[in-house]
């Protein structure tokens, strides 16, 4: 028969030892604020003894601001709640060294509402504030380095915009685009001179945000500018910036956009409009006699998505009152507020062109740029919008 193993000796311990030696400061104080007893934790931490803190009144081994912030705003909470619960407080050490604490105290109470004994505990803080210190410090560095990210935004996303339109003699013409976010977004226009008499202009949306999508957006747009250089005609052009964005495959995936790429030739005293679509919302005409009209340019496929691509264009003329609206999603898809209801769902964005008619591009550009601005939170993609006309 096996013996029984003897019991495992209990460690010798008496309530002095856990008072004396407890792993935070404790003392005991009267309503006028001093100490009665103190641990040896505490005492030692504050490099004093025990008995010759007794007397003492524990406010005096605040610092300054700390004795302030207790009279004003802890003893009025202890005294109506009965108790605190770790407020923050540093103590003055013997050599003037200060401490930071978490300060947990209790009272009690008399029949006349007075406090009698306070019993107040202290735990060293100094791991939680060098904490608080390195998340503050994190904290700065990240705000900084958001502000660094959002100056770099904005400035790659002036780089893809041209800083000015200048548009030949006899055409007028105005821009705007609206940022939802602070990432860079893949709207882009531009209005260039091909020759003499003839200018180019485009509008798009590249697919996708961030780097990425300026990567594309700003091959897109000098793509588009070299092809017109060497081929004039709209279509050709949105076949030659479909070949090169193929070109671009990486990891299986396709960069792509949707366009209108036109090209501006004077006559008759206004100028001759060949535009071409690849997927992208039609151009709105408003004419000088208040009509308003759709571009034909449905149809179209976005540049870089499919692989034999179509294209379509149709042709117009720009007499003395039009005005000419190219527009990304953007401003069709924003959101109204009512239900999931878009701005352009039933054909909101005609009646708005109407509503302005006859126009010039800068009133109904800034008057687009108070649509969307009102439109607040409903603007959920970056908006691009350009505007041709010709003055009366």
């Amino acid at each position: 028969m096996t013996s029984p193993e003897p019991a495992a000796a209990q460690p010798d311990w008496n309530i002095e030892d856990l008072y004396d030696n407890a792993p935070c400061g404790i003392l005991l104080a009267t309503a006028d604020r001093r100490i009665l007893a103190v641990n040896a934790t505490l005492a030692n931490w504050l490099g004093h003894s025990p008995d010759g803190l007794v007397g003492v009144p524990f406010t005096d081994l605040f610092t300054a601001g700390g004795r302030i912030h207790f009279e004003t705003h802890f003893a009025p909470l202890l005294h109506a709640a009965g108790h605190l619960a770790g407020v923050t407080l540093d103590l003055v050490a013997a050599d003037g060294t200060r401490l930071p604490m978490l300060v947990t105290a209790n009272a009690d109470s008399g029949t006349d509402g007075r406090l009698g004994l306070l019993r107040i505990a202290v735990q060293d803080a100094h791991d939680r504030r060098s904490y608080e210190r390195e998340l503050l410090a994190e904290r700065r560095r990240a705000e900084q380095e958001r502000v660094r990210a959002q100056q770099l935004a904005r400035t790659l996303q002036r780089s893809l915009l041209p800083p000015a339109l200048t548009p030949p003699p006899g055409l007028a013409a105005a821009a705007y685009y609206h940022p939802a976010s602070e990432e860079v977004s893949g709207d882009f226009y531009d209005l260039f001179p091909l020759s003499r008499d003839r200018w180019a202009f485009f509008l798009g949306d590249v697919c996708g945000k961030g780097a990425e999508a300026a990567s594309v957006t700003s091959l897109t747009r000098y793509t588009l500018r070299a092809a017109a250089v060497i081929d004039g005609d709209p279509v050709a052009v949105l076949h030659n910036l479909d070949t090169v964005l193929k070109q671009e495959r990486e990891g299986g995936t396709t960069p792509f956009c949707t366009v209108l790429f036109g090209v501006l030739e004077r006559r008759a005293g206004g100028f001759d409009v060949h535009l071409a679509g690849g997927g992208h919302p039609p151009a709105v005409l408003i004419s000088a006699d208040g009509g308003v009209y759709e571009a034909d340019s449905v149809g179209g496929m976005p540049a870089g998505i499919v692989t034999a691509a179509r294209f379509v264009s149709t042709r117009m003329h720009l007499s003395a009152g039009d005005t000419l609206v190219l527009y990304t999603d953007g401003l069709s898809e924003a959101r109204t507020g009512v239900g999931v209801e878009r701005f352009n769902d039933d054909g909101a964005l005609l009646r708005f062109a109407a509503a302005h008619a006859p126009t010039t591009p800068a009133d109904f550009i800034a008057a687009t740029r108070t649509l969307l601005q009102g439109l607040g939170s409903g603007v959920e993609d970056d908006a691009a919008v350009l505007a041709l006309g010709v003055p009366k």
